[in-house]
């Protein structure tokens, strides 16, 4: 799950990005990964909520696109099914996740 919250005093848009228990399966650690951290999978962990979802939530910059993805346990990527639009990977037939703030 995606949410965007807009701010009135800044050209910023707060991203939480959310993934429930039941897309996680037994994972131990989630990470969002995209141009807004240079597809670091370490850079921006999700926090394991008490209902076993992962959540965390960072801020972008207005008016741009951004490819993302989810890394579980630091090696099965996935995306997200509610991500604006997706686009190719430009590895095989993988696509990403692409938002538009």
């Amino acid at each position: 799950m995606i949410e965007k919250k807009f701010l009135k005093s800044k050209p910023i848009c707060k991203v939480k990005f959310s993934l429930p228990k039941s897309q996680v399966q037994a994972a131990k650690t989630v990470t969002v990964v995209g141009d807004f951290n240079n597809w670091d999978i370490s850079a921006t962990p999700l926090k394991k909520q008490k209902t076993g979802n992962f959540a965390a939530t960072i801020d972008l910059d207005i008016h741009k696109e951004y490819q993302f993805r989810y890394v579980l346990d630091g090696k099965e990527w996935i995306n997200d099914e509610e991500a604006d639009r997706f686009v190719p990977a430009n590895i095989g037939s993988e696509q990403n996740g692409l938002l538009s703030i």
